[in-house]
Order: structure tokens, then C-alpha cells, then sequence
């Protein structure tokens, strides 16, 4: 009898065919910035662990110590019975940390932005996305059913004659990263302040990229623009930065309150492990007490541009953060030359569509405070020994 699934051969071989297939590996995170891929011991510059808190003890400790009180799971959504005393801490945390009236942990980023939109937005309203964001929140936005419509962030001129025609609609949101996750460059953020104003907009970004990295507490980079108390609804990660897993939102006590009433994924989804919410609560109080882990990143993050200029290589756009995309067009190229690198003993995201546009395949290199001079000398070293245009 046929499988009713043996159309997926054919599909899958076609993904082969373009380059596209996606092959699951077994990876063990390392302190210091390293990790072991099938045992073999390599440079990680492809995770997101800005400042190399995952492995920090106190985080440990914090992890090991709700887990010994607590138990390994919270047993129950966080409606019903999983709201352990770790979370509300973690929210706590979050409150202070964000500067903002409440918060709510959501179990991933993913969660936060698909749950948010979609309690936000319905039918009878427009969302307008960038069309660099991450597909949580596209997801988002479509999910919430609403008007759809793509803007770029590199002409916003026509975002605000968009909005200037879109009264018909009830509510009308902007959704943005703050920090675009494949290119690395910050959303014109003051821009959008002022045209959600004008428009009568309700703005909404992802400082997924932006917490512990961006602006003088390490906030985001709504901060570091001056322009924070000016979104209304701020969605995060405790997954980067921060060194744990979840996600979240901040805001005011009547958007938490909606979204504790309405956020689907918020609401029938298991709460954060007590150990998870002790390991992200310590996170923040590191971040917010060690701005020297910040300045070490953007330290490494200067160095290495430069680096890669001295050898003749430019960075795709003009982001100073800790995200580098190196474009090579090619899906094959890129899988090529992120295997190159690997043998060399780095691992670099080799990262093809549909994550990015078509034509846009990329080294997507991550930087960390824990990596040392040593390495990114290295890994420049590396990166010109296999580039096309000097091999």
C-alpha cells in the first residue's frame, strides 16, 4: 500500500536538488565561546549567546537551586496551576529590569510574538510588517487575520502615505525587529515613532536581538534611541542575551492584562520549568550589574569589522552589532564555504532561503563577549583562505 506521505519524497529530493535541505546534527554548547559538533571541538560564531551567559555559574546555580526546590517542570499552563513563584520572580525581574508598569513570560519568543499579534489585531484592522522581520512575526501577523501589507524600512516615506490612507480600518499596528536577525542593522526606530504618532499607529517591536546588547542598561535598542517609553508594546527573548529560553512582553498593566485573558500561546502552553525562570531572572540581574560584558561585545564587534576591511571584505549593510552577514548569493556557495570554515574549526551559519530572500544566501557570523582576540583573528584568517574571489 502507498504511504498517503510519499509525496514528500519527491518534495524533499527537490529541496536537495536546490540546495535547500535541511539536515538535523547533534551540537553540546561549550563556555568560552565554542562547541562540539558530532565530538569535534569548533569555534561557535552561529549561536546567539551575545554574552556568553548560558555557561555563567550563577545561572547554574540559580537553575540548580529552583530545580532542587521546585522540581523540573511546572506541571500545568500558567492559568491553571504552573505560575511557580520562579516565574512571577522572573516577571518581577522583568518589571524592574524593563522599567515598565507589568510583564508576562511567555515559553518562547516565538510564542510571545505569535500570541501578542494575534491578541492585538483582528479583521477589521491593518498590520504593516517589515519585510526583513523574523518569521514569528509574520506568523504573527497573518495569524491575527488582519489587513496584511509589507514595507521596507529603507522607504518609510510610502509606510506613512499607506497609513495616511488606512482610516478606514479600526486599528492600525506597525510591526518591527528592532535588530533584523540575517542583516544585523537596527530599524529606523525614531522614524517609526514619529509616523505611528502621526498616523495614530500602534507600534510594536522585537528587541529579540536587541536585549542585553543595545543601549546603557542593555534594554534594547528602543533604549539606546531615547525612544522607549514611546512603543507601547515591547516583545523580548530570554534565549539570547539573557542566556535561558522563554520570551516576553512589557508594557502597561492593561496590555498585560489582555494578553493573560487573550494570548493563546501564552495561555495552553505549560509554563517555564522553575529552573529555566531562576537561570533568566539571574540573566537579567548579571546584564543589568555587568556593563563591561557589553563593552567587551562591542569591542569585538568594532575589532572584527575592521578586521574584515583590512582584508577587503565589507559586511552586508551598515550594522555595528554583533550579527555579520557576508553574502554570497549562491545557496550552494554559502553550504560550501560554511563546510570550508568548519573543516578550518569554526562553525558559521550557512543560512539560504527561504530565511532569506532569494539570491541573498549568506555567512551569517554571530560574535560574542567570551570570544577572544585570538579567535577572530582567526576566523578572518579562515574566512579569506576560502572566499571565491581570493581562493
Amino acid at each position: 500500500m502507498t504511504s498517503p506521505l510519499a509525496w514528500l519524497n519527491s518534495e524533499l529530493a527537490d529541496l536537495e536538488s536546490r540546495h535547500l535541505l535541511r539536515r538535523r546534527r547533534q551540537f553540546e554548547s561549550l563556555p568560552g565561546g565554542w562547541c562540539l559538533a558530532a565530538g569535534r571541538r569548533l569555534r561557535n560564531f552561529a549561536g546567539n549567546d551575545y554574552l556568553g551567559l548560558s555557561h555563567d555559574p550563577r545561572l547554574k546555580a540559580a537553575a540548580e537551586r529552583a530545580l532542587s526546590e521546585s522540581g523540573s517542570g511546572a506541571g500545568a499552563s500558567a492559568l491553571v496551576s504552573g505560575r511557580s513563584q520562579w516565574l512571577v520572580q522572573l516577571e518581577e525581574q522583568l518589571i524592574e529590569f524593563e522599567g515598565c508598569g507589568a510583564a508576562l513570560v511567555f515559553p518562547t519568543g516565538y510564542a510571545a510574538n505569535l500570541g501578542t499579534i494575534a491578541a492585538l489585531a483582528d479583521s477589521e484592522d491593518v498590520i504593516y510588517c517589515d519585510r526583513f522581520n523574523h518569521a514569528s512575526l509574520v506568523d504573527g501577523c497573518r495569524l491575527a487575520g488582519a489587513k496584511f501589507r509589507v514595507y521596507r524600512h529603507d522607504a518609510l516615506d510610502k509606510l506613512d502615505e499607506s497609513l495616511a490612507s488606512a482610516s478606514p480600518f479600526r486599528r492600525r499596528f506597525i510591526v518591527t525587529d528592532t535588530v533584523f536577525s540575517m542583516e544585523g542593522d537596527v530599524a529606523p526606530l525614531g522614524v517609526l515613532v514619529e509616523i505611528a504618532d502621526r498616523r495614530d499607529a500602534i507600534l510594536i517591536v522585537d528587541e529579540a536581538h536587541g536585549t542585553g546588547v543595545w543601549g546603557e542598561s542593555g534594554r534594547g535598542a528602543c533604549e539606546a534611541l531615547g525612544i522607549a517609553d514611546r512603543v507601547p508594546v515591547r516583545i523580548g527573548t530570554l534565549s539570547k542575551a539573557v542566556g535561558s529560553l522563554g520570551g516576553f512582553v512589557a508594557g502597561d498593566q492593561s496590555l498585560i492584562d489582555w494578553l493573560w485573558n487573550c494570548g493563546r500561546t501564552q495561555i495552553y502552553s505549560t509554563a517555564l520549568p522553575p529552573a529555566v525562570c531562576a537561570a533568566a531572572a539571574e540573566g537579567l540581574r548579571i546584564i543589568a550589574a555587568e556593563p563591561q560584558r557589553r563593552a567587551a561585545l562591542w569591542r569585538n564587534c568594532d575589532l572584527f569589522r575592521q578586521m574584515l576591511q583590512d582584508v577587503g571584505l565589507e559586511p552586508h549593510r551598515a550594522a555595528s552589532g554583533p550579527i555579520v552577514p557576508l553574502v554570497l548569493a549562491d545557496a550552494e556557495l554559502a553550504v560550501e564555504i560554511a563546510g570550508r570554515l568548519e573543516e578550518r574549526g569554526f562553525l558559521v551559519g550557512g543560512i539560504r532561503p527561504p530565511t532569506v530572500p532569494q539570491g541573498t544566501s549568506r555567512l551569517r557570523i554571530t560574535l560574542s563577549a567570551v570570544h577572544d582576540e585570538e579567535s577572530l583573528v582567526e576566523l578572518v584568517a579562515a574566512i579569506h583562505a576560502v572566499w571565491p574571489r581570493f581562493r
